[in-house]
């Protein structure tokens, strides 16, 4: 008599160690069919981007590879519905059970609710578990009882519980029992996730998308990198950051493997600097647990502030700026470096997030969605959560917000955090010839290379926005 397996869907969360759904159905040593399921009913209005589907496309190969050296291999479906998708896969199997990592985005949620009340209802066993948060968003509350709305009291809240325990090793070979039949499965090539144009394959050249790859970046974070982490993370010219952001996106790495790693770089350190580059750094997985919080807390925030405190700003409907601002032709080197850096990798620093945010809307006074919807079509690791908080942080309407009146003025910006302009020269080749006194503010007129002029002048732009705020401000007051 054959033996009804256990379904382990893969969402994001493409990786064998760490992973508690597919330890759980390990644990039953039941068979295991391992499942990914291509359908939007659970993205709502945020369908994934171009570039994290070329991320995706070679996650889902490396995932694969990695099962059929256990033995097994990733089934793979497509449909309008994930539920119609498993309905067919558990019909074709005699599956007993499907298990699951959570997701939290909004539409997500919804969508993982009515398939485990179906799947309930059809008889079937479902499991859902947390493979992709420290700590899951209803874990942490003020002493009210009420989600967090600044980071810093969240930050200690974790801190007083941080997470204990290494994470789970993969399953050893034999443990990730076969069916006895596969059911039919599409090629991950006929999903189509990869545009089909040079542009996707430049932008898989910049990052090893791999389990081993992520788990040798987070090497390099424990040994080379956390002892600088402090100092130079505000460097885009220096490969001072982690660039970890897209396998947590993904998977390939869960939160528990790199918090564990750090930590324990950081026990087995008596150096200052590296104790504090850890707890810098795993400030920032912090930072991102917090950034899943509010989603969940306040699911409206994709499309609309957490605070109204913008809501009568006189934006502007420029597309010929949006376009420059896109393309990198600001005539601001920074901004631009960033820009292009982003276009061609799918990733861009940091800080220079920052700071092309800030001048998207406050030098240039576009919508701050416009921004989160380019980042969410250029980003390897565009994720709801993160994207929302880093905006309206930028604009100045989230939670934890920059003031609307700290600015970043993109030149000094530049000068400070790029001071050779070895950042600027890589991204923006037409100012190679400048030097670093010149490079992040050349000439207005007979810039090299046909290099334009800048868009607009910062210190007027600077003061139209504040005083578009104020008059915000005051009728705000008045209502």
């Amino acid at each position: 008599m054959n033996e009804a397996p256990i379904i382990v869907w893969f969402r994001s969360d493409l990786r064998l160690g760490d992973q508690p759904a597919l330890r759980a159905a390990c644990e039953t040593r039941r068979p295991i069919v391992p499942v990914y399921v291509d359908s939007d009913d659970g993205e709502g209005d945020w369908p994934l981007g171009g570039a994290a589907r070329v991320f995706l496309h070679h996650a889902l190969h490396t995932l694969d590879d990695s099962l059929k050296r256990k033995g097994s291999q990733l089934v793979v479906r497509a449909g309008d519905s994930a539920l119609a998708e498993l309905r067919r896969l558990i019909a074709e199997t005699g599956a007993a059970g499907v298990y699951w990592c959570k997701r939290y985005e909004p539409a997500a949620i919804a969508r993982d609710d009515a398939v485990q009340t179906a799947l309930t209802a059809d008889g079937v066993e479902v499991r859902r578990f947390n493979g992709s948060l420290l700590y899951e968003p209803h874990e942490v509350a003020t002493q009210q009882g009420r989600p967090y709305t600044v980071f810093t009291p969240y930050y200690k809240t974790c801190m007083k519980t941080p997470p204990l325990g290494g994470p789970h090793g993969a399953p050893r070979k034999g443990r990730l029992r076969a069916p006895e039949r596969w059911p039919r499965s599409l090629t991950i090539d006929k999903l189509t996730l990869t545009p089909g144009l040079p542009w996707g394959d430049a932008v898989a050249s910049h990052w090893p998308i791999s389990e081993p790859g992520a788990k040798r970046r987070l090497s390099k974070l424990c040994d080379e990198l956390v002892g600088d982490y402090e100092s130079v993370r505000d460097r885009p010219d220096r490969d001072g950051t982690s660039r970890l952001s897209p396998y947590l996106r993904f998977g390939l790495l869960s939160p528990r493997q790199v918090w564990s790693a750090v930590a324990q770089a950081r026990s087995a350190t008596r150096s200052n600097a590296k104790r504090q580059g850890a707890d810098a750094y795993l400030r920032q997985l912090i930072w991102r647990e917090f950034a899943y919080h509010l989603l969940y807390h306040y699911p409206q925030t994709p499309t609309e502030p957490l605070r109204g405190t913008l809501d009568r700003f006189p934006w502007r409907d420029d597309r010929a700026a949006l376009e420059r601002w896109r393309a990198g032709r600001t005539g601001y080197p920074i901004v631009d470096a960033g820009m292009r850096q982003l276009w061609a990798t799918g990733w861009m620093h940091n800080r220079v997030r920052m700071v092309v945010a800030s001048f998207l809307v406050k030098d240039l006074l576009l919508h701050w969605s416009h921004g989160a919807r380019w980042f969410w079509d250029t980003l390897v690791d565009a994720d709801l959560a993160n994207n929302t908080l880093g905006w309206q942080w930028a604009a100045g309407c989230g939670a934890d917000a920059q003031p609307y009146f700290r600015i970043f003025n993109p030149t000094t910006q530049g000068q400070r955090f790029d001071p050779d302009g070895a950042y600027v020269k890589a991204w923006v080749p037409e100012l190679r010839s400048l030097d670093a006194k010149t490079i992040h503010d050349p000439p207005p007129l007979g810039r090299p290379g046909g290099y334009p002029g800048p868009i607009v002048e910062h210190g007027a732009a600077r003061a139209e926005a504040l005083a578009a705020y104020e008059k915000c401000k005051a009728a705000s007051a008045l209502t």
